[in-house]
């Protein structure tokens, strides 16, 4: 029997994940206790996901409970032990703002939760297979230093600048950053996954997401711009702008187009490490370009409301370069371009 634990298996990559796996594998153990909706409101609750899951996919086998608890994590690696053959972990707090408020909740989740899972890798299923979902606030505001123009729509690099223009790699430092608390806890999670790839030889892939989206994600203001912006749009409500009078880019990947770089992982050997995670240039857009395409494409206006200030550690630009990533697994592709992203969370 071969077993995968997917942990935050309600959320956007986990129920994602749960739905592909399950195909690949004879028993899914998923772990999520809908903090979403301690973090974020009732709006954000992935509970109905879960549910869903539960009805769909008979080897699926759910657990309720908090990853910063390492008895209980201990509890179920114990229980299917060397029968575990990959870990997806894409529980977390995903939130700047929401993580200066509970700090001490933030940093359990995101960085006590992580070594729970790689503790208990290590003592029970060692020659598994482990994908942590890191982001690209472990680089915190130093892609701010990067020298921009701004443009009517956006924020671009400008051209006779040397770097990045491809996106931003993993050779970008960590050091001597603003991170917020939320980037600091994630931080010390991706750190501690390069740990136990060098110190214990562990099989880890740390994929340093930009904006990972789709229908199923369940937007709220703190998290999931995508998504939550044509949310708000649909909804007619007032969709906050925080700083950078909207011209702040990011790059955006289809949860379809996660999981099938999840897949190429797996199926990959060799190939522990950090990998940067994004949609690339084709799949970049500023939140002012989103309306535009929301009213010139689709009919839908958004109101919306111009805040000064910006979320502490926030990108005014950050694309993600994938090249290492491509280099490594050949065979997989971005296949939902942004107006397919788009599409897929209006018509769901």
């Amino acid at each position: 029997m071969s077993i995968i634990i997917i942990t935050g298996s309600g959320g956007l990559v986990g129920s994602e994940s749960v739905k592909f796996f399950s195909k690949k594998f004879s028993k899914v153990v998923g772990i999520d206790n809908d903090m979403r909706s301690y973090f974020f409101g009732k709006s954000a609750s992935v509970r109905k996901n879960i549910n869903n899951l539960k009805k769909q996919f008979k080897n699926y086998k759910h657990y309720s409970f908090d990853i910063g608890d390492f008895k209980k994590v201990r509890k179920i690696f114990k229980k299917y032990n060397n029968k575990i053959s990959f870990i997806i972990h894409s529980a977390a707090q995903p939130s700047h703002d929401w993580a200066a408020k509970e700090p001490l909740v933030d940093y359990s989740t995101n960085a006590t939760g992580t070594l729970n899972i790689l503790e208990n890798m290590r003592l029970n299923c060692p020659k598994a297979k482990l994908l942590h979902f890191s982001t690209n606030k472990v680089y915190g505001d130093r892609p701010n230093l990067l020298p921009m123009n701004e443009k009517k729509k956006r924020y671009e690099l400008k051209p006779n600048n040397k770097f990045y223009h491809n996106g931003i790699d993993e050779t970008m430092s960590i050091d001597d950053c603003k991170h917020s608390l939320f980037g600091a806890s994630k931080l010390a999670a991706d750190v501690y996954c390069q740990e136990y790839i060098k110190y214990f030889n562990l099989k880890i892939g740390i994929f340093r997401g930009g904006c990972l989206t789709g229908p199923l994600h369940q937007g709220a203001e703190l998290h999931g711009f995508l998504n939550y912006l044509i949310k708000a749009a649909k909804e007619k409500k007032t969709y906050k702008i925080f700083g950078y009078k909207g011209k702040q880019v990011r790059d955006n990947l289809h949860s379809k187009d996660v999981v099938s770089a999840i897949w190429e992982f797996y199926k990959t050997k060799n190939n522990s490490g950090v990998y940067n995670f994004g949609g690339g240039r084709k799949n970049s857009c500023s939140i002012l370009e989103i309306i535009d395409i929301l009213k010139k494409k689709y009919n839908i206006n958004l109101k919306y409301k111009l805040i000064k200030s910006n979320r502490i550690g926030d990108h005014i630009w950050y694309v993600s370069d994938m090249k290492k990533f491509k280099k490594r697994h050949k065979k997989w592709k971005i296949k939902k371009s942004l107006n397919q992203i788009i599409e897929d969370i209006i018509n769901y």
